[in-house]
């Protein structure tokens, strides 16, 4: 799940509805804003028509998008979901140990929750029930996810938010409760630039107290041998993926885009640190995007830059938290030390 930027200086309003879920134990909230949001159609105006084109990696994840990315997670060459799901295997017990309790988890980005489980279970265990908030842009995904978790942990009250992770956190600053574990698995915090991930960060931290906590997942640098398979594999399934956005611009937006004209490219920016993938125009074409009413030129070998994903090292998370305010207070890696899961708390002395 990606990240996308709040819209200043707007309010939010909260719908809470009733799902087809277990009544007493499940209660999904719709999160809006007053003030329209950027659309598809309006990110894909701004990027197309940019000096250098880019599109939001947010849009990876209509229906098709999101199968993709998971069959991306079974490859042999995408480490990353095998690597954290090592760590909270191996140390979810010890995670919840430092927390104590009671705790409620927040969960930023929730997808299918299935690593999440093993966190889950750990709580569970300790404290007999759990509050758990998933936030995800995909209400079909809280729903599914929810519905899953409900059926095989009795002890569990979910409570879905659907929504970006600004409106979701500001809808929560009023509702404390129990101690909160946030938590921001995977390694989506790598396709925020600097300046994104510390306000993130610093939006968490101001919803936390003394004694919560925020669990981050990044993935840290490596060789670029063992980098660019795992965002360029020999099948094709993340080729499909990031090719799959010219694909919905063409089902959505009336777009003109043929596939064959376009290929995927995985790069190393080895002076930013991180991964970059671009669609490039194989030969000089202009591209129609009737519903928008532009025509997008493409020189041959011109890029729409579609991701980033920055990877880390451990100096570089510790120096990100303690700008954000928290205290770096453990740090597990898998036994390949290809993953790191921090746990961030909040200094005791911050009353």
């Amino acid at each position: 799940m990606c990240y996308s930027p709040a819209v200043p200086g707007t309010r939010l309003a909260l719908e809470e509805v009733t799902a087809a879920l277990p009544r007493e134990r499940f209660s999904l909230r719709r999160v809006t804003r007053e003030l329209a949001r950027r659309t598809f159609a309006e990110d894909v105006r701004a990027g197309l028509t940019a000096p250098r084109k880019s599109l939001p990696p947010k849009h990876f994840y209509d229906e098709l998008g999101s199968l993709l990315f998971e069959a991306i997670t079974a490859l042999p060459e995408y480490y990353l979901t095998r690597s954290e799901a090592e760590i909270l295997r191996t140390h979810a017990g010890d995670i919840a140990a430092v927390l104590g309790g009671p705790v409620r988890v927040v969960e930023l980005g929730s997808g299918d929750g299935q690593k999440t489980r093993l966190l889950l279970e750990a709580f569970l265990e300790r404290q007999g029930t759990l509050d758990y908030l998933p936030i995800d842009i995909s209400e079909s995904a809280v729903e599914a996810s929810s519905r899953s978790l409900l059926l095989s942990y009795p002890g569990l009250q979910v409570t879905g938010y659907v929504g970006e992770y600004h409106q979701a956190l500001q809808a929560m600053a009023g509702e404390r409760g129990a101690r909160t574990l946030i938590l921001f698995l995977g390694s989506t915090l790598g396709n925020l630039n600097p300046g994104e991930r510390l306000s993130l960060l610093r939006e968490v931290r101001a919803l936390l107290r003394p004694g919560d906590a925020f669990l981050l997942g990044v993935d840290l640098k490596k060789s670029e041998d063992v980098l660019i398979p795992a965002y360029d594999d020999p099948l094709g399934v993340t080729a499909a993926f990031n090719l799959n956005l010219l694909v919905r611009i063409n089902r959505e937006l009336g777009g003109g885009f043929d596939l064959a004209s376009f290929r995927h490219r995985a790069v190393y920016n080895r002076e930013e640190g991180r991964i970059e993938m671009h669609l490039e125009s194989r030969r000089a074409q202009t591209v129609p995007v009737r519903s928008l009413g532009i025509e997008v030129p493409f020189a041959e070998g011109e890029t729409i830059h579609t991701e980033s994903s920055y990877k880390f090292d451990l100096g570089q998370v510790a120096v990100l938290a303690r700008e954000a305010g928290f205290r770096l207070a453990r740090t597990w890696t898998d036994s390949g030390g290809r993953f790191a899961s921090s746990l961030l708390a909040v200094p005791s002395f911050d009353k």
